[in-house]
């Protein structure tokens, strides 16, 4: 006899089903089974939880209530209608160019056009006027990257047989990147377009090998909330799902405790920054690595801002906790050799411990009838120039050039930091380890210093959650005089501000911080498309057509 419990549950279902024809038991049984499957699946095997999609689901019936529908589409035409409006103000009514010339333009029209166009906007960049941006404004290294990017710009590693002279130069530029990580003659990697890429492949390397080597079926990775949003590009164009972990409120670094018990049974990577973008802080990597040795995971570092600083900063004087391959847990890094590496716009590096990472990250057909294809890298076809540009800054500089560049950018950043912590008014979030300074208030809206400093020409990166902003210190502000007009400035929009705290924002970040809080993220998405679409706003065609016939006559 069984037990109890099971015989009470037989005669619960017999007497159920006493009754019934063959068929009904089977109709009854199936659609038990299935729907409770559905149920399971539901509520346990979704990217993202059941609370998320529920609110999801509830703000997208929300949009066909006639009323709420017809609010959000005036608020999206009117802020679309504003930045096209912006666009063109930007291009101080110089007419589009929508159809090719009946004839080629000639060489010297053609450069002078081109000046006009990189010359357009309302930020002085060249006196380190913008956060970022541009990390070194050298007139002898731009002539440099100009003669050695026209000498290579047809070339194109695709075909290596042709032209294997830049396929060296890649091959040097990444064993450069590993000497300086610290990485062993098995380290390897790939030269990349920028960071998002770099990243891009180092997540598609992870799932991949966990896929291969784990049977992992249903990828996870482990993100400080603080990681590059490329890491949730990574996740949209490869099916991974992302688990955002919460940084220490007062150190802006991420929670160990909670990134530990993230991990399960799916997780394919750990993310660690060094540092990060909004608040330049580093995360403890000599903690994350240990998680990957004891959880058997690859751990990835990501230091595509600052990387090509923090390989010099011990010989210039600021140590730094270990973070890259001496940490045997730590398995790839990416950093940006067109940031603090100062090549141009167009390069970075995706490093690996060894071999069987990068392996996954090759794409390979086999059955092709066009023949055996491998790419290394997302695209097929690679910038030959760029390749070669690259590897010339780096001789261009050698050791002793990026020294002294990181010694100046980081004791600018020093030196910005310590009189901002002096200012009534503000705080520094974190400790920044680099060159990124984030500031926030609580006694006012800390976007309307932005605001004030925006009308001085400064260009600063809005963060939020919470609101605050940052400077990117780049070798531009090391130049004389530049820290001193930065910060003299802060303190005298500080005291402006001070005396009437309460103000709102106002202008284009007072929509920033309006959107920081919409429950209905879709709405700010929408913003966001209106934006993207404005960069690509080529003006009314026939306004277009008429000032091009006017300045013809």
């Amino acid at each position: 006899m069984g037990p109890p419990c099971m015989d009470n549950l037989k005669e619960i279902v017999n007497h159920l089903f006493q009754n019934k024809e063959p068929w009904q038991i089977v109709t009854v049984t199936t659609t038990t089974v299935l729907g409770t499957v559905w149920i399971w699946n539901f509520v346990f095997c979704q990217d993202e939880s059941i609370v998320v999609r529920g609110k999801k689901q509830l703000f997208r019936l929300a949009r066909y209530i006639p009323s709420v529908r017809e609010k959000i589409e005036k608020e999206l035409s009117s802020i679309n209608d504003n930045f096209e409006k912006d666009a063109l103000r930007k291009f101080k009514n110089i007419p589009f160019v929508v159809e090719l010339p009946k004839s080629g333009l000639k060489y010297d029209e053609l450069i002078e056009q081109v000046k006009e166009y990189v010359q357009m906007g309302d930020y002085d960049w060249k006196n380190g006027k913008v956060s970022g941006t541009v990390y070194k404004n050298d007139e002898n290294l731009i002539r440099l990257m100009a003669e050695v990017y026209g000498y290579a710009s047809y070339t194109n590693p695709l075909h290596p047989d042709v032209f294997p002279g830049v396929c060296k130069m890649e091959a040097e530029v990444i064993r450069i990147s590993c000497r300086l990580f610290n990485g062993d003659e098995n380290s390897c990697g790939t030269m990349t377009t920028g960071g998002t890429e770099s990243i891009i492949l180092a997540c598609k390397a992870y799932r991949d090998y966990a896929r291969e080597v784990k049977g992992i079926k249903k990828p996870v990775m482990i993100v400080p909330a603080t990681a590059h949003s490329a890491f949730d590009k990574a996740a949209q164009y490869l099916n991974i799902k992302v688990c955002t972990i919460p940084v220490n409120p007062h150190s802006c670094t991420v929670s160990i405790k909670a990134m530990e018990r993230a991990i399960n049974k799916n997780t394919i990577m750990l993310v660690s920054s060094v540092p990060n973008f909004p608040y330049g802080t580093m995360d403890n990597v000599e903690a994350i690595s240990e998680l990957g040795i004891k959880y058997n995971i690859p751990v990835h570092v990501d230091a595509c801002l600052g990387g090509f600083l923090i390989c010099f900063m011990s010989q210039a004087g600021y140590d730094l906790p270990p973070f890259d391959f001496r940490l045997p847990g730590v398995t790839s890094i990416s950093a940006d050799t067109h940031k603090y590496g100062f090549a141009p716009k167009g390069s970075s590096v995706i490093l690996y411990r060894n071999k069987k990472y990068r392996h996954h990250q090759y794409t390979i057909t086999t059955d092709w009838p066009g023949g055996i294809y491998g790419s290394p890298t997302i695209n097929g076809s690679r910038s030959g120039g760029i390749i070669a540009s690259c590897w010339a800054t780096l001789m261009y500089f050698g050791y002793d050039g990026y020294l002294e560049a990181t010694k100046k950018i980081i004791d600018t950043s020093k030196y910005i930091e310590n009189k901002l912590r002096q200012m009534d008014g503000i705080f520094i979030f974190g400790s920044p380890i680099t060159s990124v300074i984030a500031l926030g208030s609580n006694d006012f809206h800390i976007y309307r210093l932005s605001e004030a400093l925006g009308a001085k020409g400064w260009n600063l990166n809005p963060l939020q959650f919470p609101s605050g902003i940052h400077l990117c210190v780049t070798h531009v502000h090391t130049e004389p005089g530049v820290a001193d007009q930065f910060l003299n400035d802060v303190k005298t929009e500080l005291e402006n501000i001070l005396k009437i705290p309460d103000l709102p924002v106002e202008g284009k970040l007072a929509m920033y911080g309006m959107s920081q809080g919409i429950p209905d993220r879709t709405v700010v998405g929408d913003f966001v498309k209106s934006f993207l679409d404005s960069i690509y706003y080529t003006g009314n065609q026939k306004e277009t057509n008429d000032k091009k016939n006017n300045i013809l006559k």
